[in-house]
């Protein structure tokens, strides 16, 4: 088993696991056989690789053994949970279950609700950024048996973060709803059931541009260009407009000249 394995057995196991990342990466293999290569790197019950959707504000399981509830706990709500903002920190390198005070996890939703009734003792939750500094996923592992310590394994999935960055990063694609406006957009239909106006406005958000330049290209108040904005984004329930931005820019939406 993975827990008795020496550190160099561990180590010839992580490059396995950096061969199934490149293939993923590549579109030669899916993503199940890097989690697959991980367990030979540590043994776990429960893994996945889950990808981050900025647009939809959720993650989307690439691959995973979890049950469903806890699928869904990590897609939707693990990135409310009050220990995400601890573990998402760009310097940290995964956050063990172990090492969880025990206030924050009395506090948390994910461990007191999911993990706990499924028996996990241990495992890590490690965010996953894109070499330009984008959050563009996560693992996460657990096991019903403690770890033992030191564990070589640790310092491995530190090791490994950029390969499964790579993997995770290269299945990222537009979410079917926004492949349908983007059609919509294309056979002449005005996607997301935006006004004319709307489609102007958003247009001019794709170059950076603020309030008061847009309302000088458009020959409008920046009040009502405030007022499109937030139209825009009730309709297309985006968070913000760096989000409809990068929405318009799939569909290829540009200003005019």
């Amino acid at each position: 088993m993975a827990a008795e394995r020496s550190t160099a057995d561990i180590l010839d196991a992580a490059v396995h696991v950096r061969e199934a990342a490149r293939s993923a990466t590549s579109g030669a293999a899916g993503v199940d056989g890097v989690l697959a290569a991980l367990s030979e790197v540590m043994e776990y019950d429960h893994a996945s690789l889950a990808r981050w959707d900025p647009l939809r504000r959720r993650h989307t399981t690439l691959a995973g053994s979890y049950p469903d509830d806890a699928t869904a706990y990590i897609e939707t709500r693990l990135h409310h949970d009050p220990v995400f903002p601890v573990l998402r920190s760009p310097a940290r390198g995964g956050l063990w279950l172990m090492d969880v005070p025990r206030q924050l996890l009395a506090a948390s939703p994910g461990f007191q609700q999911v993990l706990r009734p499924l028996g996990i003792e241990d495992g890590v939750a490690q965010c996953l950024f894109a070499a330009d500094g984008r959050y563009v996923g996560m693992l996460n592992v657990s096991t019903r048996r403690p770890r033992r310590a030191p564990d070589p394994a640790r310092a491995v999935v530190i090791l490994l973060t950029e390969a499964l960055a790579a993997a995770v990063d290269s299945h990222a694609g537009p979410p079917p709803e926004v492949r349908a406006a983007a059609d919509g957009a294309a056979d002449g239909r005005r996607p997301g059931g935006l006004s004319p106006r709307e489609l102007q406005v958003l247009a001019e958000l794709t170059a950076g541009r603020t309030n008061r330049e847009i309302a000088g290209r458009l020959y409008i108040t920046p009040r009502t260009v405030g007022t499109h904005i937030e139209h825009i984004l009730a309709k297309l329930d985006l968070p913000n407009r760096a989000a409809a931005a990068a929405l318009a820019a799939t569909w290829g939406i540009e200003p005019s000249s």
